[in-house]
């Protein structure tokens, strides 16, 4: 991702802000990189709209929010926020399984291809909390110390 100026600053504070349900508030926010099969530069033109279009009405249709989105002709860059019961490789699953499905029925020339995607990926978590502040405030919890670590 790229660095954040000053300018940007107030925008990066509103991205990171905490959502909340009835039982819990949360911050669960994950950086994905994925790319197309042998990182053929197919995600370009029609393709690469579709692929936006796709991946925004997954995002809507499970509740998650895109807080940016970059599609270059040989990789995506996602960054989002979803609930806290959902794990990464659900998310990515679900937005891969789909977008290949469709696209390769959309665009026969992606048919080329064994696969639109590779099994591969990047994951990256993304919060305003530190290590040393979760375990502080566990240790707050009930007065009494825990005995666990958190490793950075």
């Amino acid at each position: 991702m790229a660095s954040i100026g000053l300018n940007d600053r107030q925008s990066f504070v509103m991205l990171m802000r905490y959502r909340r349900t009835r039982h819990a508030v949360y911050l669960c926010n994950y950086h994905f990189v994925w790319i197309p099969k042998r990182r053929k530069p197919v995600l370009v033109g029609a393709i690469k709209r579709r692929l936006e279009q796709l991946i925004r009405e997954i995002a809507e249709e499970y509740g998650w929010e895109i807080l940016a989105l970059e599609i270059k002709p040989d990789h995506v860059h996602l960054f989002i926020s979803v609930q806290p019961f959902w794990s990464p490789h659900i998310v990515l699953r679900r937005i891969k399984g789909r977008t290949s499905r469709v696209l390769r029925s959309e665009f026969p020339e992606l048919l080329k291809l064994p696969s639109l995607w590779t099994r591969s990926y990047f994951v990256s978590t993304a919060g305003q909390v530190s290590s040393e502040t979760i375990q502080k405030y566990i240790e707050e919890q009930g007065g009494k110390k825990w005995k666990g670590r958190i490793h950075s």
